[in-house]
This record gives C-alpha cells, sequence and structure tokens, in this order.
C-alpha cells in the first residue's frame, strides 16, 4: 500500500481514506447495530468502517434478524395456539398475542444479534 503526504502546517500528514463502501438501505435492526457498535463497540466499529466491512456486516445482522424473527414468531404462535381460526373467531385477542409474541421476539433479536 502506497501512502501519499500533504504538508499542513509544517507537518507532513497522512492522506487517509476510508474504502469505498456499496449504498445499501439499512433496516431497523442494521440500523440498531450500527448505534449500539458506535456508542458501546467503538474499537470494533472502527475496525469495520476501515476495512470497509461495515456494510457487509450491517446487511448479514438485518438478515439474520429478518429470518430469526419469522422463526421465532411462528415458532411461538404455534406453542401459544395462536392460529388463523383465533383470528377468524376473535380477532383483537389475536392482534393482542401476536403482538406479545413479536414483542418477546424481538427482546430475543436485540439480546442476541443486536447487543450482542
Amino acid at each position: 500500500m502506497e501512502l501519499t503526504y500533504t504538508n499542513q502546517g509544517g507537518y507532513r500528514l497522512p492522506n487517509l481514506a476510508v474504502p469505498e463502501q456499496p449504498q445499501v438501505s439499512l433496516g431497523k435492526y442494521a440500523l440498531l447495530r450500527r448505534s449500539y457498535l458506535k456508542e458501546h463497540r467503538r474499537i470494533l466499529f472502527t475496525n469495520l468502517l476501515t476495512s470497509g466491512k461495515l456494510a457487509e456486516h450491517l446487511m448479514e445482522i438485518e438478515e439474520a434478524a429478518q429470518n430469526r424473527m419469522e422463526q421465532i414468531v411462528k415458532g411461538m404462535a404455534a406453542q401459544e395456539g395462536v392460529t388463523e381460526e383465533l383470528k377468524a373467531r376473535d380477532q383483537m385477542e389475536w392482534v393482542h398475542r401476536m403482538n406479545a409474541i413479536r414483542d418477546s421476539a424481538e427482546e430475543i433479536i436485540f439480546r442476541e444479534l443486536i447487543y450482542n
């Protein structure tokens, strides 16, 4: 790697730049992960950023979180008996129970993937 320098105020400073990263649309879980890394795991965040792997890491987290969320919600709904029959019989009860399941699943995602 060839370094070039710029003179500023009598000092030679290296011309450093972060590698180009692809423009990606970050979802909820990727944004939460980026915020967590930036605030609480600064060294890891800086290493990922300067190596050009931050976007890739965030996309992996987003995909894993979405897949895990789907698996957990399906499993918990089956375990708790939240079915299409319940939805047809009592929509408000179905919504209430599905929201509770999604909230529980999201807490698991946060613990396993986002804040780890």
